[in-house]
């Protein structure tokens, strides 16, 4: 008998019938990422309903030698949620781990397989509100947000899950269980364990639950739609707006082309602008008190200021919520349209603020010089400098150009990212997809340190081997 075969025996009688899972219909849904570009195999699907099971669980995978892949929503933009092709891995999915188990106030304590729309609405039944939102609030789960430290739409004024996150529970090698859960402000005992976990990608441990900042819930709201010339003055509008206001919390960019996919392949969106413009931005502006000056008439006016000063081309502001989760809809199907839209390279990188509208222009000139027949665009959070950069392969001949050329594409935009003094990740992590990337730019302390703590905290290698880091 195998060593996974004897280890999913050991675990049948503690973890159940809904524990251990080993039949192909009911592992097969989550073999392949989210983006349909790797697809494994797993001996196993493990779905543990405690700590205490996750714990079992580490503990027999370190004696049968098991590597385990954690797995929540299976979002994962870069592969670091699936396993590899061999097939002795298992997965090890936290879906089970769904309690809020406490709301207080200005904090939550959340397992990890809680989905953030569960989260945000537990949160306002409370009056509250957990301040992270993107695309895929439906389906990825806490415990995947803070492993990855996810950004999303809101980063611009309460920052990553890093930022977010104020503890962490997690299971570590030996099956020994590290609570941080109380989240103090000053606690001076050594390494930061919890902001080690946040963001290592399921490689060190895997996170069981978190404690989460959470804010005052939105009394009022104002969602605009601005047509622009050029990312600079994007980014001029939103100093101009920070300079008279801290009410603004969102502020997206997009060129016209992805407006124009959205359009075309979602379906009841519709422009939110008479006419095109080379660039939009979508803007949010909140209030969480009565005292505060409403969103709606100050937005207003500052962008007929705005206008009046040059810094804008042409602006509408929802006239209900209705009207302004459509205009949200179009900044999160960007996503989808592209997918439907045909072969593209996709990268999540980050730029100094300040850099970004030259990086958007530049960057996309040269990948179309570099190789003819591309169309190369980027849109993203304009605020915190976190470009979702896109290659669309030539129109024909689409897949062999993938094949033959995509790879030197990719170097060709991280190399323009990193000599922009930028990350060649920004929201959606290293997985697999950037592992080979992340060795080739980096510098020689930051390959030491991780991997000396990948090492010492995983010295059996059983946490989501492949990714990120060996």
């Amino acid at each position: 008998m195998s060593s996974a075969a004897q280890m999913i025996e050991r675990l049948r009688p503690s973890l159940g019938a809904r524990g251990v899972l080993t039949d192909s219909s009911d592992i097969h849904p989550w073999l392949t990422d989210w983006r349909g570009k790797w697809t494994g195999r797993a001996a196993a699907l493990l779905q543990p309903a405690s700590t205490d099971e996750v714990a079992d669980v580490v503990r027999l995978a370190e004696e049968y030698g098991v590597p385990l892949v954690p797995q929540g929503g299976n979002t994962s933009m870069v592969g670091g949620a699936t396993p590899d092709a061999s097939g002795a891995c298992m997965l090890l999915s936290l879906r089970r781990l769904n309690k809020v188990r406490s709301i207080g106030d200005g904090v939550a304590v959340a397992e990890a397989g809680v989905i953030l729309a569960d989260l945000q609405a537990t949160a306002l039944e409370r009056g509250q509100r957990f301040p992270l939102t993107l695309g895929a609030h439906g389906s990825a789960t806490v415990g995947g947000l803070a492993s990855t430290n996810a950004g999303g739409t809101q980063v611009l004024r309460f920052g990553t899950m890093r930022q977010l996150v104020t503890g962490v529970e997690a299971v570590l090698s030996g099956g020994l269980v590290h609570d941080g859960l109380a989240g103090l402000k000053k606690d001076n005992r050594g390494y930061a364990l919890d902001q080690l976990l946040v963001g290592a990608e399921g490689t060190l441990g895997v996170i069981t639950a978190v404690a989460v900042r959470l804010v005052p819930a939105v009394r009022d709201r104002a969602v605009a739609w601005v047509g622009l010339a050029s990312p600079q003055q994007g980014l001029d509008l939103l100093r101009f707006l920070q300079a008279h206001t801290d009410a603004v919390e969102g502020f997206e960019i997009l060129p016209q082309d992805s407006l124009d996919r959205v359009l075309r392949y979602i379906p009841d969106t519709r422009a939110p602008l008479t006419g095109t413009h080379p660039w939009h931005v979508l803007i949010e502006a909140t209030s969480t008190s009565d005292r505060a000056q409403a969103p709606g008439p100050l937005l207003q006016n500052l962008l007929a200021a705005a206008l009046d000063a040059g810094l804008l081309a042409d602006a509408t502001i929802a006239a209900s919520d209705t009207q302004a989760e459509a205009f949200w809809r179009i900044r999160h199907s960007i996503s989808e349209a592209e997918k439907r839209d045909g072969p593209a390279l996709q990268h999540d990188i980050s730029v100094p603020v300040g850099a970004m509208p030259r990086f958007m222009i530049e960057a996309a000139a040269a990948v179309e010089k570099a190789f003819p027949g591309t169309d190369a665009s980027g849109f993203g959070h304009l605020g915190d400098g976190n470009v979702h950069f896109h290659v669309r392969a030539p129109a024909h001949g689409a897949a062999a150009w993938m094949e033959q050329e995509g790879s030197a594409a990719s170097r060709l935009v991280h190399d323009l990212v990193t000599e922009a003094g930028g990350s060649i990740s920004a929201e959606h992590g290293i997985g697999q997809m950037k592992r080979e990337e992340l060795q080739r730019l980096s510098s020689p302390a930051r390959l030491f340190a991780l991997g000396a703590i990948k090492r010492a905290m995983d010295p059996h290698n059983i946490f989501n081997p492949g990714k990120l880091i060996d």
